[in-house]
């Protein structure tokens, strides 16, 4: 029977993602990849490369997926708001990905992962956000998508602070757990979201008339 190759290299990428965003690049190993994927861990030498070159494919997948999926619908603050409604709504479907990002923040920063491609889809997604805030500056409205980005993603990559931040919100000494449990449900947490990012869009569309 012939060997199933695409089924065997999702199969291996589908494991790579739970375990790269669980542990790292540095903290995972190939032994661990294979095994989770059911596939002898040659096969990742011969469809990847190494690990490294497996973890940037796996970024470059998910990534390709989030492009695809985020946009901006129409003009102004309020639209602005819900892109980044539509951000955090991403992350919430695949958790895996903001955490797959700080990941590589931590170990390769300087790698350039993705290369020209990735770079040309953050120049796409810096016009694309232009183009709702007519009269604003390029580089302000790269600033306020860096900002989107990263209170999107921060949700999940630090929860340690969702958790200590939200309980003392409301005064209360009760266990941090419960009390964000109560005061910082992910809905409020993206409404919040929602309401920042409207208003720096709205600051700045005032700024650009003045």
């Amino acid at each position: 029977m012939a060997w199933d190759t695409e089924r065997t290299q999702t199969l291996l990428l589908d494991a790579a993602t739970a375990c790269f965003s669980e542990s790292g690049l540095a903290g995972t190993r190939i032994d661990a990849i294979a095994r989770a994927a059911g596939v002898n861990k040659e096969r990742i030498y011969t469809y990847f490369g190494n690990k490294e070159a497996l973890f940037e494919t796996v970024l470059s997948r998910e990534l390709e997926t989030f492009v695809a999926q985020v946009h901006v619908s129409g003009v102004g603050a309020e639209a602005v708001g819900e892109y980044a409604g539509a951000f955090f709504d991403r992350f919430r479907e695949s958790p895996h990905l903001p955490r797959l990002l700080a990941w590589e923040g931590l170990e390769r920063a300087d790698s350039r992962m993705g290369g020209n491609t990735r770079l040309q889809n953050c120049v796409a997604k810096v016009d694309t956000l232009g183009d709702a805030l007519p009269g604003v500056s390029r580089g302000a409205t790269a600033q306020l998508l860096l900002s989107i980005i990263m209170l999107a993603a921060a949700w999940w990559t630090m929860p340690q602070m969702n958790r200590l931040v939200l309980a003392g919100s409301e005064g209360t000494q009760d266990d941090p757990i419960t009390a964000a449990d109560r005061f910082g449900r992910e809905r409020h947490r993206r409404e919040a979201l929602v309401v920042q990012a409207t208003g720096a869009a709205r600051e700045l569309l005032a700024a650009s008339a003045a």
